[in-house]
């Protein structure tokens, strides 16, 4: 389910006990990855840290999951198959040679980047993710890289910027695919889809 608009989301409740816990996205990944892996229904996790825990405000505090004040969220989870294989990913995905040159696709369910608000709009459970294609030049990205830690790098003309519920890429040459931040293997082709709502987050 996704987020409505106008309507709250989220509802006050503790994480269950003995639920996982995720310091950062690459954790928080790993966690729903085996879950999904053995057919088991995707558990609710505990969010301490990483970019979607930043996202949906979190604040590091353990204590806190098991507390009055715990939000409990549905989530969106990203479904991709890169050059054949399936993955998964919790708050972004990004296809890039360098950050200073080439083609740079940012495919995002969190707003964050680390440092960076990258995707200053999206939203982790309206069933779509921010897409940001580009290719600006030298000078542009300078400027860009100025501005990202506020969310201002966009509108750019140089960037095309899309809110979809799947994608599609053929891509011109073989390209690192970036998972939550860890680097897979050089890839060529991208289909992708978002799953609304697919697991409980708690902040």
């Amino acid at each position: 389910m996704t987020i409505a608009k106008g309507e709250p989301w989220g509802e006050p409740g503790r994480l269950a006990p003995g639920s996982p816990v995720a310091s950062t996205d690459r954790e928080l990944r790993r966690i729903i990855e085996a879950a999904d892996g053995d057919g088991s229904a995707l558990p609710e996790v505990g969010l301490l840290g990483g970019d979607m825990a930043r996202t949906v405000g979190g604040r590091g505090d353990r204590t806190r999951l098991a507390g009055p004040q715990a939000i409990r969220l549905p989530l969106d989870l990203g479904r991709c198959i890169l050059d054949g294989e399936p993955h998964l990913f919790v708050s972004h995905l990004v296809l890039r040679r360098s950050w200073w040159r080439g083609r740079v696709v940012a495919v995002m369910n969190a707003q964050w980047i680390g440092p960076w608000d990258v995707a200053p709009k999206s939203h982790p459970n309206d069933g779509l993710v921010d897409v940001f294609d580009g290719d600006p030049t030298l000078d542009d990205r300078l400027k860009a890289r100025r501005r990202l830690p506020l969310g201002t790098h966009v509108p750019h003309r140089a960037i095309a910027q899309s809110r979809v519920p799947t994608l599609e890429l053929v891509l011109d040459r073989p390209t690192p695919a970036w998972l939550d931040g860890e680097r897979l293997g050089s890839v060529t082709s991208v289909s992708l889809s978002v799953q609304p709502g697919a697991y409980i987050g708690v902040v």
